[in-house]
């Protein structure tokens, strides 16, 4: 029997070095600086994303003069038009679209993770058109009872009411694609993923990517109220209630992962105040309203010239919107943090403690 007693190595073990000895190829210096954990670092795809948007906006805004295609008018002088308004937000927003596509190409990712994707994308859309319209008639109704508003009279009738609510309700369409997609799609996205990584690195915490997401949130919604303030008639409220509003949105985004609340949302709240009720939205008017009305008494109340969102009772309707987002929209699936790319686990190592140093 001692015939059969062998060793059961394997005849090539001793050509098998132990772990702590295989040889680790170092990354080159040049894929360092270009490429993180998940891919391209987040800091590097923002600036590609905004050369793209500045040189194809660029490209856009000569064609169309060559092509008189620009949008006549003045937004400024508050009596906007159907086709200004059109004109003014379909061609940013193809462009908007088009630079994400572009960079999930280049970043392999799925175009749908900067928040136009969801499995839920029409019933989240017309929820979010129920309710725009809802809250912001609670508000127009408390400032009519409260004597802060008066109605004067209907202006349009029969099939004039119909058309230009239907012409109204695309262009506000177009505002809430443009304005969710451009601060709540891809740069949202991408601040979110760099911020989470330095975050991760910093503080070696699991809330890395709440952290991060936050911190943008709250970045891009001071940006979006300051972006109204050339709007004539707006006012420090206002502003105030444009950057809230914008947080608000971003709790939709990171409950769902995805804009489409947000989009519907924001589609019938303007809609609702420029056509419906033919109040200052923002400090802007639009020609071919259905109601026509007017402020009354102080506008911190009233709202003034800047409209409803001008009004201190902004802040309750704002809350009520919080409140209905956190009891409608049940965070299910991951909620914002599924379409983030996993990543790996922060173990400190001397060698790879340089990768905080580049562009993250």
């Amino acid at each position: 029997m001692n015939e059969f007693h062998e060793d059961f190595t394997p005849r090539n073990s001793e050509a098998i070095p132990p772990a702590d000895q295989v040889p680790t190829t170092k990354p080159s210096t040049l894929r360092w600086v270009f490429l993180g954990a998940d891919g391209l670092r987040a800091g590097w795809s923002l600036i590609i994303f905004i050369a793209l948007m500045y040189a194809l906006l660029k490209g856009v805004n000569a064609l169309s003069h060559l092509m008189h295609l620009s949008p006549q008018g003045n937004a400024n002088n508050a009596n906007i038009t159907p086709i200004f308004a059109v004109l003014g937000e379909l061609p940013p927003f193809l462009v908007t679209l088009f630079a994400a596509w572009i960079m999930s190409k280049i970043e392999r990712r799925p175009n749908s993770v900067y928040g136009l994707g969801g499995a839920r994308k029409l019933p989240h859309f017309f929820a979010g058109l129920a309710w725009g319209v809802t809250c912001l008639s609670l508000l127009v109704l408390t400032l009519w009872k409260t004597g802060l508003l008066v109605i004067d009279n209907r202006l349009l009738f029969g099939s004039d009411a119909l058309r230009y609510g239907a012409i109204w309700l695309f262009s506000f369409l177009l505002v809430g694609l443009l304005e969710e997609y451009l601060t709540r799609g891809y740069l949202q996205y991408t601040l979110t993923r760099g911020l989470a990584g330095i975050y991760k690195w910093a503080f070696k915490t699991p809330h890395s990517t709440a952290l991060g997401f936050w911190t943008t949130a709250l970045i891009f919604s001071i940006l979006f109220g300051l972006g109204h303030g050339k709007n004539p008639g707006e006012s420090p409220i206002g502003l105030l209630s444009a950057g809230l509003a914008a947080m608000v949105f971003c709790l939709s985004l990171w409950r769902t992962g995805s804009l489409w609340w947000a989009i519907g949302f924001h589609t019938s709240w303007d809609w609702a105040q420029s056509f419906l009720y033919g109040v200052a939205d923002s400090g802007l008017m639009v020609q071919h309203h259905l109601l026509a009305t007017h402020p009354v008494g102080k506008p911190l109340f009233s709202g003034g010239a800047t409209g409803p969102e001008g009004s201190l009772f902004i802040i309750a309707i704002l809350t009520l919107v919080s409140l209905i987002i956190l009891f409608t929209l049940p965070r299910t699936g991951g909620g914002y943090t599924a379409n983030l790319p996993a990543r790996p686990r922060f173990t400190p190592a001397p060698d790879n403690s340089h990768q905080a140093i580049g562009i993250v």
